[in-house]
């Protein structure tokens, strides 16, 4: 499946602020089950891109910004060819167990088998896992307790943006009894964790089927679990919408919980209030993108283009994804 991302993100300042110094965690990843065919960056205002590794392989995108400003604008486009996984069994044999708990594993995973940030085991997720009876889900095979445990999830909460918060602790989650993907996706690694899985955050994009049964907001990013079997490597589970992850995610950045590869990261010099908007719009590619696979940075900034990204506002973003819809819809 070839799917296009546009991810818009605009900081408005109450004020004109001296500096402002981002990391961007955009770009999606290069895979097996996933192809990056282009990707790029525009910065209003412009702004010199530089890219590093993390520690975790992600391609971090960083820039600063040395003279007053306004506004930040950050649009990133996309193109990615996604493709199935192979057929997933339906269980594992017994002896998974064993193979995930061998030494091996369990240094090379070292990072994504403890608890870490938001994904930790709290007296309220004790409590969760003894009402649901999670414990039990362990005589079975991993693939199977994996299943059964998004399952579980996904019955207990509902979707609801605005509940909680980017730095909210999964209590709040639990407690309320509804959060969003990144809030499923945390309860979800220190339940496995604590089992002895490795299991890591991934942040990305879905492209949403309502017919399919998502519940995931169309309009921003994604998160979901990557559990390692050693029999199958890592596998990614959506307990957001009880699915396993296929060719509809796209992967852009692996970490031990939000905090290690948020969308935007940075700070500005300056005692102004900001005001954080986003849009995301992931949608089937009209046309296969010709461009070679390779990491491209944005074009120079010129006057007349300046005034055309300016015009493009989060608004008629909106407008282009209303369209798109009733256009699916005809």
């Amino acid at each position: 499946m070839l799917l296009e991302v546009r991810h818009v993100t605009e900081y408005h300042y109450a004020g004109p602020v001296r500096e402002s110094v981002m990391e961007l965690w955009m770009q999606p990843q290069k895979s097996g089950s996933q192809r990056l065919v282009s990707f790029e960056v525009e910065i209003e205002p412009h702004a010199r891109l530089f890219c590093y590794a993390d520690a975790f392989g992600n391609a971090v995108y960083h820039f600063d910004v040395p003279q007053p400003h306004n506004q930040l604008r950050i649009e990133a486009r996309s193109a990615v060819e996604t493709s199935m996984r192979l057929e997933m069994p339906t269980a594992l044999d017994m002896g998974e167990w064993d193979r995930v708990r061998s030494s091996f594993v369990q240094a090379e995973c070292f990072d994504f088998l403890q608890p870490y940030g938001f994904a930790t085991e709290t007296e309220a997720l004790g409590a969760f896992a003894r009402k649901h009876g999670l414990d039990r889900l362990q005589q079975r095979d991993p693939l199977t307790a994996l299943n059964a445990l998004s399952k579980v999830i996904y019955d207990a909460f509902d979707y609801q943006a605005g509940v909680t918060k980017a730095d909210s602790p999964t209590d709040l989650a639990l407690a309320s009894g509804r959060g969003v993907c990144q809030d499923f996706t945390h309860i979800m690694l220190a339940i496995c964790r604590s089992w002895g899985l490795p299991a890591r955050y991934v942040s990305g994009y879905l492209f949403t089927d309502r017919n399919e049964g998502d519940r995931s907001d169309p309009d921003a990013t994604h998160a979901w679990v990557e559990v390692f079997l050693p029999s199958l490597r890592w596998v990614g589970f959506d307990p957001t919408n009880n699915v396993i992850a296929g060719e509809r995610h796209i992967a852009v950045a692996v970490g031990r919980d939000y905090a290690d590869v948020p969308p935007s990261r940075g700070v500005y010099k300056g005692e102004q209030d900001s005001q954080l908007v986003v849009g995301v719009m992931v949608r089937k590619a009209r046309a296969a993108t010709a461009e070679p696979e390779f990491m491209r940075l944005a074009k120079p900034v010129f006057p007349g283009a300046v005034r055309r990204r300016q015009s493009t506002s989060l608004l008629e973003l909106h407008r282009e994804q209303t369209l798109q819809q009733q256009q699916q819809q005809q």
